[in-house]
This record gives structure tokens, C-alpha cells and sequence, in this order.
């Protein structure tokens, strides 16, 4: 059986915090770069540039993209013939906290909902583990700034509802939403599964390859009619109007009960952070 320390867990944890928050995925950036040559609205346009020149100024000087850098949101996928030396989810925190303090990012986390207090480190984590065939470790840190994520919504369909009405639920949230999650967002949608999974759907699909449309042709046909119908709305770059409301709409399916059809909608905004490491 293969071994890894809780040090190296947590060396990984607090490099993938830091990159996270300084370089988008490669993919999200050169879609926003073809969003800024194709928008047709001049304001827009000029809204788009000024997000390219903000990545390469973040990566440049080696600063975050954005000043809210989020809640740490870890995926982490066990192999069952991997053996960790050391407790994992303290492993996981100590990351996130030398990341957020060593690395000079905002700390966000309070240490209760309602009574609030600043834990200062931004700990803990919100850890999602998975046991997986093999015996690697795959960490997949994932910052999420609440300007998008407050704007996230659920709703429990009936059996009876249509692909139309997922789709207007999805346009309904971005409308909603307006200039608050910071256009063009990304889109995770989770569709299936019961009350709690279909969010982590939604959140795990905001991880996926922005050019990459689902395996399955029916849901990779409903992305595309649903960012059209985002899209079609008009809100555009930062709320200002235009073509670009969204930039990507990714959906994640599971199989559901008989009585019901959940749909939750996780909104990125076009700071969609995550970066992953295999150790």
C-alpha cells in the first residue's frame, strides 16, 4: 500500500490555494479573450478587454485576479489503496490556512454563521472526499467568492416539469442575479440526485473544462440551449449590457426519486477558480 504524509497533503492544499487565486483555468481565459473579440456591444467590449488586462496584470505582479478569494472549497478523491500518515482534514485546513495567510490573500471565513467572528486564516475548508479506485490522491481546490455564489439558487421540480421549464429556471436565476455575480459568469447546474446533491452537483460541475460539454449528447444539447437563453437576456459584462451574460453552462446529472426533479444552479462569476494536482 502507498503512503503519503499529512505534509505533503498540506504543501499541496496551500500551493493549489495561491495559483488558484493568481491564474485562471487556461481554458476560461482564452474564452473570455474570444468573448472580447466577438462581443458586438462596443461598452461590453471594452468590459471584456479590461478582464484580459486585469489576468495578465494578476499574473504578472503575482497578485490574485480578484480581491474576494473566497471560501476554500476542496474536492478531494482518495485512492482506496492509498494509506495517509496524519490526520487528512487537518492536513486539507493547515494548507488553506498557510496558503491564505503565507500567501497574502483575503481571509473571509467566519468561525459561526450567525454570531460571525473572523476565524483570520480562512479555515476551515469545505471539504468534499471521495474514495476512488488506485492509490493516488487527486486535490482539486476550488475559491468561491459569495458576490456569485449568493446569487446560487435550488428549486425541487415536479416529475412533470419539461427541458423548457429547467431552462427558464436557469435564465430566471441569471435575471435575478443581474449585475451582482460579476458577468460573464460560468454556470454549474446540477440536475438529479435529492436536495443536498444536486448542489454539490452544481459546484463540482463549475470544475469542469469550460470547452468540455457533458459526455451525454441530450445534456450537452440543454448546456447549449441554456446558455443561449442566458445569454439572449442581455445583462452582459459586469451588468453593462451585451451578448456575453455567460460564458459557459456546465450540467451534471444523477439519477433521482420518482416523485421528484431537483435543479440547482451554482453561479460563477468569471473568476471561476480551481486548479487540481495528482499526488
Amino acid at each position: 500500500m502507498r503512503e503519503i504524509t499529512a505534509q505533503e497533503i498540506t504543501a499541496a492544499v496551500k500551493k493549489l490555494c495561491v495559483d488558484a487565486n493568481r491564474v485562471l483555468p487556461s481554458d476560461l481565459e482564452e474564452l473570455i479573450q474570444t468573448r472580447s473579440e466577438k462581443e458586438g456591444d462596443v461598452t461590453a467590449r471594452s468590459i471584456l478587454c479590461d478582464l484580459c488586462r486585469n489576468m495578465d496584470a494578476a499574473r504578472q505582479m503575482e497578485i490574485p485576479i480578484c480581491q474576494d478569494t473566497g471560501m476554500a472549497v476542496v474536492f478531494a478523491e482518495v485512492g482506496q489503496e492509498l494509506h495517509i500518515q496524519g490526520d487528512f482534514e487537518e492536513a486539507v485546513n493547515e494548507g488553506v490556512r498557510q496558503g491564505y495567510v503565507e500567501g497574502l490573500l483575503r481571509c473571509s471565513v467566519v468561525a459561526d454563521p450567525v454570531r460571525r467572528g473572523n476565524t483570520n486564516d480562512n479555515t476551515p475548508a469545505v471539504l468534499h472526499t471521495r474514495l476512488v479506485p488506485g492509490d493516488k490522491l487527486t486535490l482539486t481546490v476550488a475559491p468561491k467568492g459569495f458576490g456569485s455564489e449568493n446569487m446560487s439558487r435550488l428549486k425541487m421540480l415536479t416529475p412533470a416539469a419539461k427541458e423548457e421549464d429547467l431552462i427558464a429556471f436557469v435564465k430566471e436565476t441569471v435575471e435575478l442575479a443581474g449585475s451582482n455575480p460579476c458577468p460573464p459568469v460560468v454556470l454549474g447546474v446540477g440536475i438529479g440526485g435529492d436536495f443536498e446533491l444536486c448542489a454539490y452537483l452544481a459546484k463540482k460541475a463549475l470544475c469542469r473544462n469550460v470547452s468540455q460539454r457533458n459526455p451525454d449528447p441530450f445534456y450537452a444539447e440543454l448546456e447549449k440551449r441554456m446558455l443561449d437563453a442566458v445569454n439572449e437576456t442581455g445583462v452582459g459584462p459586469q451588468g453593462f449590457g451585451g451578448d456575453t451574460t455567460a460564458l459557459a453552462v456546465n450540467i451534471e446529472a444523477y439519477p433521482t426519486h420518482i416523485a421528484g426533479l431537483p435543479i440547482a444552479v451554482n453561479v460563477g462569476c468569471h473568476v471561476t477558480r480551481h486548479k487540481t494536482v495528482v499526488l
